[in-house]
């Protein structure tokens, strides 16, 4: 299990719930990033945190991964970094992102707030 707090949300991140879209950034992420992630540091370096089939809970609600893009592990690890898609049908893939449904956007993501990984 791997866990993460939230230590800052971008200005614009709320812009992405219409697409239905969390990206996620370690602490060393650019001024410029800032503004468009949900900024959050792990309890301890994750490995290969990311699977298919693996849940990840925001707050008291639970996604299920459908699928990993071919980088998003590395880029989780190195940089604290992944895009999150919520939608029920798999479709296209960034190589760094996930996809995890359903597709119900969380309701809240607040500073503080613990990401766990399982």
């Amino acid at each position: 299990m791997v866990k993460t707090k939230v230590t800052e949300i971008g200005s614009m991140v709320e812009a992405f719930a219409e697409e239905k879209l969390i990206i996620l950034f370690g602490p060393e992420a650019t001024a410029e990033l800032r503004d468009i992630c949900v900024i959050h540091e792990f309890e301890e370096k994750p490995q290969d945190a990311l699977k298919v089939g693996g849940l990840i809970k925001f707050g008291s609600q639970e996604y299920k991964i459908a699928a990993v893009g071919s980088q998003a592990n590395a880029n989780f690890e190195e940089l604290g970094h992944i895009s999150i898609y919520f939608r029920d049908e798999i479709g296209e893939i960034l190589p760094g992102a996930i996809i995890i449904s359903p597709s119900s956007y969380p309701e809240t993501v607040e500073i503080g707030e613990v990401i766990e990984f399982l």
